[in-house]
């Protein structure tokens, strides 16, 4: 069974349908219990980062994911969900993330259209990577942000995309992996990256 959690911050419906059609059995929940006791974590989101932890500690959620993760679980973070997997974000003031990955989240500078919206190619940093089983390097992603990630230890950097800089599009650091694009809205090719997930098919 796959936890989405459900925090507040959007498009729940369509990650959860997404992660059904590769074959997934999903619960939908804000329950610390129910994410304990999970196969995988997934952790969507849309909207700002500072809300996104209020309502993660409002929940009183955060335990349960640090336990699971702890334990080994396979977590995945698709876009927001990305974001709150580092130490800190610069939107809205400084506000500290759940420090899984260090880094922090930055604004793209004015040179470029934001939010970042639409297709964009994504560049294999780590090609042997099996949550990339069967996507061909450069192969374009679906994506609606206007912060990124600048993880502090480029190890942790799978895949890099271009947008006035060149910024991190995904990361993995040990069982935790993140996703700045929505493989949810990204066809066949975003499918198969939740399949790989799912099968949990993700030693690098």
């Amino acid at each position: 069974m796959i936890a989405v959690i459900d925090y507040g911050m959007g498009n729940l419906r369509s990650v959860s349908k997404a992660l059904e059609t590769v074959g997934a059995h999903v619960k939908v929940t804000d329950n610390p219990e129910e994410i304990i006791k999970a196969d995988a974590i997934v952790l969507p989101g849309v909207g700002a980062f500072y809300r996104g932890m209020e309502n993660l500690g409002n929940l009183g959620i955060l335990p349960a994911v640090f336990k699971a993760i702890e334990e080994g679980r396979p977590f995945l973070g698709i876009c927001l969900g990305l974001q709150l997997l580092f130490t800190e974000s610069e939107e809205h003031g400084i506000n500290k993330g759940l420090g899984l990955i260090k880094g922090r989240v930055r604004k793209f500078n004015s040179s470029v259209k934001i939010p970042h919206m639409g297709w964009n190619k994504v560049k294999m940093q780590n090609a042997k990577c099996k949550i990339f089983d069967g996507v061909p390097d450069e192969s374009y992603f679906y994506f609606v942000h206007s912060y990124y990630v600048e993880p502090e230890d480029k190890d942790v950097i799978l895949a890099t995309t271009g947008y006035g800089v060149e910024f991190t599009s995904a990361v993995v650091k040990d069982n935790v992996w993140g996703v700045q694009f929505h493989p949810e809205k990204s066809t066949g090719l975003g499918l198969k990256i939740l399949e790989n997930f799912v099968k949990a098919r993700l030693k690098c």
